[in-house]
């Protein structure tokens, strides 16, 4: 029997993902959650949103090189000095850009501005998973797709970011 190859996207709202995961105390590894999406939900493509700040391309190379496809959001820096790049208007765009080219959506966020998104993607049969980075802390709004929600708390072991071994290390500075 031959199973049916998945053609999933994930449409990724990084500053959501990383402050719910950051917020309880761990640090996502983005390769290992790129991994994780295709085998878990046989995605193809993971579109990651991301605030774009001078400085940071080596972040964004090396994101690409883990698999993702940057969407960029011109960032504005306000008075206080803090950084503000919300990518929901990207996001919404590109999910709806893409519809024709996937099976399904995972949409990975707790933000409820997404609300609108999801309850569209869940009504034409789009929507495979909500992912959601924190369950202590995502939008009321979102609380109805309760079915659809997979909480991304207990995950720590499979994607959270393990610093290199001493002997990994070693082994790399020795050039073996």
């Amino acid at each position: 029997m031959m199973i049916e190859k998945q053609n999933n996207y994930a449409f990724i709202d990084s500053q959501n993902l990383n402050l719910g995961i950051r917020e309880q105390g761990w640090k996502l590894d983005f390769k290992r959650l790129r991994v994780y999406l295709k085998d878990k939900y046989g995605v193809t493509k993971a579109f990651l949103f991301i605030g774009y700040v001078a400085g940071n391309e080596s972040l964004y190379t090396a994101l690409q090189d883990k698999g993702y496809i940057l969407i960029f959001k011109p960032t504005l820096y306000l008075p206080d000095g803090s950084v503000k790049g919300n990518v929901d208007a990207e996001l919404v765009l590109h999910t709806m850009i893409e519809y024709p080219n996937y099976d399904k959506a995972i949409i990975i966020s707790g933000d409820g501005d997404f609300h609108c998104l999801v309850e569209y993607l869940k009504k034409q049969n789009k929507l495979l998973k909500l992912l959601v980075p924190d369950w202590n802390n995502y939008s009321s709004l979102l609380r109805k797709f309760i079915s659809n929600i997979a909480f991304m708390n207990n995950l720590k072991k499979k994607l959270g970011y393990k610093k290199p071994s001493r002997k990994k290390k070693q082994i790399k500075k020795e050039g073996h």
